[in-house]
C-alpha cells in the first residue's frame, strides 16, 4: 500500500511539471545580427513588405545589420564583410550570409576548392623524425571560380570576425523570371550557360560547411519554396515575370525555417 502511495505521488509530481508552460528564451533573442547577400535579403529590393530579416527582427527584438545588394554574387561578400567592419567594428554577434544564385545565372565556373602540391614536412612514424615529402593541399583562391570565390569570402569573414557565429544559407529554388530584355532568366530546369545546374551550385554551398567548419542552414530543401511548380508561384513576386524573388508570404516561411533552424545554433560564444 505505502509502495503504491509512492508511485502515485511520483506520478502526480510528473504530471504537473508536465503541465506546466515551457520557458524558452531563442538563443539569438535580442541579438546583433548581420546580414550578407543579393536581392532576396536587399531591403532596396519592395518584392516583400517585409523581408525574412525584419520579421526576425520583430519576433527576436533582433537589430540587424544589412549589407546585402541586389545581383550581387559570392565576389562581393569580402566587401560587404570590410563595410560591416568599418561601421559596426566588433559589435555584431553573428552573421548570416545568403547568396549564390547570382553566380549560377552567371555561369561562374565551379573550379575546385583545394590546389595540391608536394612539400617537404617534418614527421615522425613509428621511428625518427625525418623530412618527408608529403602532398599539401591550401584553399583555391581564383576569382574567377564559384568555390574560389567561397573560399576567399569565408576566409575574410573568419579572419575579420574569428569569435562570431557565422552561418551560410543555401540559395533557394529559381524559376523563371525576366528583367528586360537583356536581363532574362531561364528556371533552373535549364543548365547554365557553361552547362551546369543549379543544385551544382547549391551543393557547393553544403560542402563549404565542412570545409571551413561554418553551419550551414539548407534554405533549399527546409523552406519548402518551389517556384517550378505553378502552385507555388504565390509566394514569389509575380507569376508572370517574377519566379526569382519571394514575396510576402515566401519571406514569412524563409523567417519561420530559420526561427527554428536557428534554435540549434549559439548566436554568441
Amino acid at each position: 500500500m505505502k509502495r503504491t502511495i509512492l508511485i502515485f505521488i511520483s506520478l502526480l509530481v510528473a504530471v504537473c511539471a508536465f503541465s506546466q508552460e515551457p520557458t524558452l528564451i531563442h538563443p539569438w533573442q535580442g541579438k546583433k545580427v548581420a546580414y550578407l547577400g543579393d536581392s532576396i535579403t536587399d531591403p532596396n529590393v519592395k518584392t516583400t513588405s517585409k523581408h525574412y530579416w525584419e520579421l526576425l527582427a520583430e519576433w527576436l527584438g533582433q537589430t540587424p545589420f544589412v549589407y546585402a545588394v541586389s545581383g550581387r554574387q559570392w565576389n562581393d561578400i569580402p566587401r560587404q564583410t570590410q563595410q560591416l567592419k568599418r561601421e559596426h567594428a566588433d559589435d555584431v554577434d553573428a552573421i548570416i550570409v545568403f547568396i549564390g544564385t547570382n553566380d549560377f545565372n552567371a555561369a561562374v565556373p565551379l573550379g575546385k576548392w583545394f590546389d595540391e602540391k608536394e612539400e617537404e614536412v617534418l614527421a615522425a612514424v613509428h621511428g625518427p623524425k625525418a623530412m618527408v615529402k608529403r602532398v599539401k593541399r591550401e584553399p583555391n583562391t581564383d576569382q574567377s571560380t564559384y568555390k574560389g570565390r567561397i573560399n576567399i569570402a569565408i576566409q575574410t569573414l573568419k579572419q575579420t570576425y574569428p569569435t562570431k557565429q557565422i552561418v551560410i544559407l543555401t540559395p533557394i529554388h529559381r524559376a523563371f523570371a525576366t528583367f528586360g530584355e537583356q536581363n532574362i532568366q531561364p528556371s533552373e530546369a535549364y543548365q547554365n550557360a557553361i552547362g551546369e545546374w543549379f543544385s551544382s551550385y547549391v551543393d557547393a554551398v553544403k560542402e563549404a560547411g565542412n570545409i571551413w567548419s561554418v553551419p550551414v542552414v539548407d534554405i533549399n530543401a527546409l523552406s519548402g519554396l518551389y517556384p517550378l511548380m505553378p502552385e507555388f508561384h504565390q509566394f514569389f513576386g509575380n507569376p508572370s515575370n517574377d519566379q526569382l524573388h519571394p514575396n510576402d508570404a515566401g519571406h514569412v516561411r524563409i523567417a519561420r525555417t530559420l526561427y527554428y533552424q536557428l534554435l540549434t545554433l549559439p548566436c554568441s560564444f
